[in-house]
């Protein structure tokens, strides 16, 4: 689209009249000369030829008064969404063998992430066998295949209790002898967040292993103000907004509003669940939320494509004439449903452009060099 604008500022340029406003020069005091021309005043307005609002697709909207669902806003931060982020331990003491991840790298369930020498799985694994073979034996015995199975099950829960697959017990009648090493294997499919060990190491009981977490959701920890607290409820759908994705939405839902108000910022907390399937949200984030709440009321409103940043300022272009239009600050409030509602600048009933406002910012900034050659 970039490029079609390009090429239409091109070939339509000689159709174009610009007409810049603003352009008195001071006064010089008496008796004095001026030194040289005084500067010209950036140009305003620009006027199109007969051919050039249809060259320059120039199309427009009313300003209007518009009935917004009321919105309340909050900044906060992203974290982690805590029911899926898991801190792996270690269940046994042992000597670690193996380390096949690192921070950052991505698993799937069940992935090994390292491997344990572990004096305590060998003897686990033994009890097991030998009750595996018990059990076996006594099968046909009434008076004693309960007890045997018993401790056949007893024992294979404290494998698992170790951190053993149950594929992993269940194969190990075939093997007829103890793995050397106990597998820890990824509990959800996720990012590695932290890898505290390295081969070589020595673990204790509870030792910390690793950290991961589950990305493709987040948690927005918003602070809303103690005045809006009746206005929001869980479920409202809210809209986030970051540094890092100018003019990009993330939409989420509140999934919790705290029960505690800090008594230093008068605020409670806001949790807002949103989805994050490409990744594009970290977190430790800042995020500027408009969260949806109970009322509603008119505003005067433009279309989301009307406005246009000038330098750091927000503008739109006011037709003032039949080919004329004129850059005017604005003031930009909240948005909804792909408009914005004006606070200052405009008044009900102006026209502002809504499709070729780009054209008529470029075309514009160049005003002051047409002038300098005149114009027919």
């Amino acid at each position: 689209m970039k490029n079609l604008a390009r090429w239409i500022v091109i070939t339509a340029l000689p159709a174009l009249l610009l007409v810049a406003s603003c352009r008195d020069k001071a006064p010089a005091e008496p008796g004095h000369q001026a030194e040289g021309p005084v500067p010209a005043a950036a140009p305003t307005s620009v006027t199109l030829a007969p051919d050039g609002v249809a060259a320059a697709n120039i199309k427009t909207e009313p300003v209007a008064t518009r009935v917004l669902a009321r919105r309340i806003t909050a900044a906060g931060d992203l974290e982690f969404n805590g029911r899926r982020l898991v801190h792996l331990t270690a269940r046994t003491p042992g000597r670690v063998e193996r380390v096949l991840v690192v921070a950052g790298d991505r698993v799937r369930e069940g992935q090994v992430l390292a491997e344990i020498y572990s004096p305590d799985y060998l003897t686990l694994q033994a009890e097991y066998l030998l009750a595996a073979e018990r059990a076996k034996r006594l099968a046909g015995d009434p008076a004693e295949a309960g007890q045997a199975k018993a401790l056949l099950d007893s024992s294979r829960e404290r494998l698992l209790l170790v951190g053993a697959s149950p594929a992993e017990v269940d194969g190990l009648g075939a093997l007829s002898v103890p793995r050397p090493l106990l597998s820890i294997r990824a509990t959800l499919t996720g990012t590695v967040i932290e890898a505290s060990v390295l081969a070589g190491d020595w673990v204790d009981l509870g030792a910390t292993l690793f950290r991961l977490a589950d990305l493709t959701t987040l948690w927005a920890c918003l602070h809303i103000q103690e005045k809006d607290l009746s206005s929001v409820k869980s479920g409202a759908e809210a809209v986030l907004r970051t540094q890092a994705y100018p003019g990009e939405d993330f939409r989420g839902r509140l999934v919790l509003v705290g029960d505690v108000v800090d008594a230093g910022t008068r605020t409670v907390e806001g949790r807002v669940e949103v989805p994050n399937p490409r990744g594009q949200l970290k977190p430790g984030m800042y995020v500027d939320a408009s969260v949806a709440a109970a009322g509603e009321r008119a505003v005067l409103a433009v279309p989301e494509s009307a406005l246009q940043d000038d330098e750091g300022h927000t503008v739109v272009f006011v037709k003032t004439g039949e080919r004329t239009f004129t850059r005017r600050e604005v003031q930009a409030g909240e948005r909804f449903a792909g408009y914005v509602e004006i606070l200052g600048g405009l008044a009900e009933g102006e026209t502002v452009v809504t499709s070729g406002g780009f054209l008529l910012k470029s075309e514009m900034r160049k005003g002051g060099l047409g002038d300098e050659h005149g114009h027919d």
